[in-house]
């Protein structure tokens, strides 16, 4: 294999991580996607949750306006 035919091989090894999974799916259907990558960003950023108050406040607030809550409070059996 060449070293071009690598390369290429490579670039659609990363473009395929580019597509949503399960993970992202859930995220998604949540509503509040936005507001998650901004509290996850800032907490990569600062590596500290507390200095990350006003994006939690943020993702707390859309994710009960769009009523998860309910969406995934426990049951009994």
């Amino acid at each position: 294999m060449s070293k071009a035919e690598s390369d290429s091989q490579k670039a659609a090894t990363v473009e395929d991580d580019d597509e949503p999974d399960e993970w992202d799916k859930r995220i998604f259907s949540t509503g509040c996607s936005e507001e998650n990558m901004k509290m996850t960003d800032c907490y990569y950023e600062k590596k500290d949750w507390r200095l990350c108050k006003n994006e939690m406040e943020t993702f707390r607030k859309c994710w009960k306006e769009h009523q998860n809550d309910k969406r995934t409070e426990s049951k009994d059996a």
